[in-house]
Order: structure tokens, then sequence, then C-alpha cells
């Protein structure tokens, strides 16, 4: 599927089949559709939390990219009740394998705007995959929504794939004890009787796997108001601690919107759960934490660094296929590196030497402008991301090097990026455009590390 003015992204593999179940991915071969894109999707969500019990209903309005006979979303785990297209009851549809396969009763032209309703049902659960368990997952007490790379299909049906961006407006109906966030603005907040419903609208284009729901037993904290509104979502026995370990957040968000640009969304959420979460996890506008993430003494405030970076590199720019994933995580990395610097802590260049002598007695298999399903989360490709940035920045120097981040974080702002269109954007700040495309190809399409450029001798300042 390619988003509509995004130029070429992964659908390029679909070639115009009608229909097609498949974005043409192979880092996802079985997900993402072919023949149209998303324009929005409005969900409208009812949610037990004691049974588990999740009935919903998704409007999704789309763009046919080609003539259509056949409608493909991807929707796993739960019951299909009832399809129609354009107001009319499907002609027929088929649920199997992951897959609803929808014939619309009247065929839809090339270019022509369609309105799919589904209802649906069931237990929601995470998925299984080569990445561990992804989508709806409960917690002790509420739910957690985690879907990178492929996991949205576990809770509303979709076009399950990066270079599909869209608007969204979630409904989410729960037991009035819980607290509600969801990506985008929250719209209206309404009670009756034990239910209470929430209304979030996200009006930025959002890939599906950033597209979440949290659910807990939580309180809100206040953190900012400028540049950007700030909050936190979290159980109220955790509140001292959060308020050490993320002090140095709205320092952070400071320093990103300097270095990178402004914020691209309208607020900025973060969420600690009462479990424990392996890693820290971000969506659109949001970012999740577990509570042991949370010790009182900023121990993973290295996280709490990437996680924010991520809101540029990965929600507002999204990778166009799943092969450019160390455009999300080797900048997120980087910018943990750079609040080091910045906050006191080893330099850039300290953190780069540091991450190099470790990858340096690794396996030399990773191609990080490709580095296939197996490896795409693999550490390797945070630090090695990391690293070629930073090489890139002793090329460029500090000027043009933040300059080049800021102009890519503008010409590309909630829109698809890939490897090329960065190396063709960084080689126009150069003046030897050949170097640095040299530079890319060395750290990018081998698998062994190249030398580390000595950096020049300079004193120490601050970004």
């Amino acid at each position: 599927m390619v988003a509509r003015d995004k130029g070429k992204g992964a659908g390029g593999a679909v070639n115009g089949r009608p229909g097609a179940d498949t974005a043409g991915d192979p880092y996802v071969p079985t997900h993402g559709n072919g023949g149209y894109t998303v324009d929005s999707y409005e969900l409208d969500i009812d949610y037990r939390v004691n049974s588990n019990r999740l009935t919903g209903k998704a409007t999704i309005t789309a763009v046919a990219t080609q003539p259509l006979s056949r409608i493909s979303l991807d929707l796993t785990g739960l019951r299909v009740a009832k399809v129609s297209v354009n107001g009319r009851r499907a002609g027929r549809y088929a649920h199997r394998s992951g897959k609803l396969h929808i014939w619309p009763a009247i065929d839809i032209a090339d270019g022509a705007e369609f309105v799919v309703d589904v209802q649906y049902g069931g237990n929601p659960a995470p998925v299984d995959s080569a990445w561990g368990e992804l989508g709806w997952e409960e917690l002790t007490e509420g739910v957690i929504v985690a879907s990178q790379p492929c996991g949205a299909a576990t809770w509303f049906p979709c076009n399950d794939h990066p270079a599909d961006k869209a608007h969204y407006r979630i409904t989410v109906t729960t037991d009035s004890p819980y607290h509600v966030v969801a990506n985008g603005r929250l719209v209206s907040r309404r009670t009756k009787a034990s239910r209470t419903s929430w209304v979030f609208d996200q009006a930025a284009p959002m890939a599906t796997y950033l597209a979440t729901v949290q659910i807990g037993r939580y309180d809100v904290l206040e953190l900012a108001s400028t540049p950007v509104i700030s909050r936190a979502v979290l159980p109220a026995p955790l509140m001292r601690e959060f308020r050490s370990d993320f002090a140095r957040q709205q320092d952070m968000m400071k320093l990103f919107t300097r270095l990178f640009g402004p914020y691209p969304f309208g607020s900025y959420t973060v969420v600690v759960t009462d479990d424990p979460l392996e890693i820290p996890l971000e969506a659109q506008g949001i970012s999740v934490f577990g509570s042991n993430h949370v010790d009182g003494r900023r121990g993973a405030e290295r996280l709490v660094a990437h996680e924010l970076a991520h809101q540029w590199f990965g929600n507002s720019l999204t990778p166009a296929s799943w092969q450019h994933i160390w455009l999300n995580e080797g900048f997120a990395c980087y910018a943990e590196w750079l609040w080091s610097e910045e906050s006191g802590g080893l330099s850039a260049s300290q953190q780069v030497s540091k991450a190099y002598r470790g990858l340096s007695a690794l396996d030399q298999d990773l191609v990080l402008s490709d580095p296939g399903p197996d490896l795409m989360f693999d550490d390797r490709l945070y630090k090695r991301g990391a690293i070629t940035l930073h090489v890139l920045r002793l090329q460029l120097g500090d000027d043009a090097f933040f300059e080049l981040l800021r102009t890519w974080t503008r010409q590309n702002r909630h829109g698809s990026v890939t490897t090329s269109a960065f190396i063709w954007l960084a080689a126009s700040f150069a003046p030897d455009p050949d170097a640095i495309h040299a530079l890319f190809a060395a750290w990018l399409d081998a698998p062994e590390l190249p030398p580390l450029p000595r950096p020049p001798r300079q004193r120490r300042k601050g970004l």
C-alpha cells in the first residue's frame, strides 16, 4: 500500500492487483492490503475489563487506487457480526487467517471514495509473532495496546501497514473507575451510570501500529503547558518516584524542539502501567512505561529520552516500509546520546566510542539499510544507526547536521520516509555529496563495521 502523494512505499510490490491482501512488504508479508488508501478510521469500542469482552464498530473511509471488486482488511482473534459498504450490506464476506475479505454489492471505481462499516466483537488477545506478543493485552487491572509492527488488527479491522496513515476518532466506553488514554485530543468524556465514554480525535495522519488504547486505575498529573502540553497518567502510589524520574523530561522537550524542530503533535502523554513491562513503547503522542521504569533514581532516563524522540522519528516521520526501521530506532538512540551530552553525562562522542567497542565484539551480519525481519529490532541496529548519524554529524559539522534534521522533519512532517530520501537530503547539505553517499554506503549497506573516524579535537560545549 502506498499512501497517496507519499511516493513509492511498500505497496509498490502489489503491482495493481485488485483487492490484493498484502502490502507487498516482505518484513510483514501477510499484513497490509492493496487497492485503496484509508482516509479515516472511526472506532467505537465498548470494553468490559473484568470479562475482557470487546464489542466494536469500525467505520473506515477510504479511496480506491484501482477498480475494486473485493476489499481486504486485517483483523485477527475477533468475530465479525455484520459488514456493509457505502451503507449497503456486503454481497458477501469471508473472515479467515487474519483477513477479512469483503465483496461489495456494487464494484468500486478507481478513484472513488467508499465507506466500510464492520461490527465485530470477542475477547481480544495479543497475537504471537517473531517479535513477541503484539496488540491488545490485559494487564492486572486494565489494558495495554502495543502493536509494533503488526498488532493493530487484534482490536480493529484495518490496513495494517505503516505506509497507509489516516485520521482517527476513537470512542472507548468502559467501567467508570478506569481511566482511558487513546491517541489525540480528548474531545469528550461522558458518564452514564457505571460506564464512561471517552472520545479522542487524532487529526494528524497516523499509522495503524501507533494507534493505541490504555486503560487502568490511573490518576492524571499535569506536567507542562509550554512549549508542549504534557501530562502523565499513572497509578497514584507511583507519583512521588515519577516526579523524580521524569523531572528532566521538560528539558528534553526543549532540547529536542531546538535540535529537531517543533514538536509534531498537539500534546504529549506519558502512561505508566501498574504492571512491569519489558521495554517502554511509543504510540502517536503517547509513550508507555512499566512500573519497573519508575524507581525514584532516574534509572530509566535514557528511555525517557528515547521514547520522546520517537514522536519525531517514527510517529511523525513513519517508515514507508519496515526495511527502513533504522530511521526510527537509530535516530531515537542518537537522541539518547544527545540528551546525555546536554545533561552532563557522557558526550555523544564518548557514547559512540563505547557503543562501537561493543559492536566490534559482536557478529558482523547486520545490514542497516535492509536488516531483514529477524534483525529489525536487534540492539545492534539501534546502536549502529546512532553511530552512523554521529559520523554524518562529524562530516557535516554541527550547524549543517542539525539544520539537516530540522529540514528532514519539516519536509516530511506526518509523512512516510525512506532511507534513500534521507541520503539524498543529507548529500544536499554537503560540499562533497559523493563523500556523503560513500559514508552511507559503508555504514548502511555493508555488514562489516567501517573504521570509526577520529573526531576533531575541540573543547566540549553544549548543544
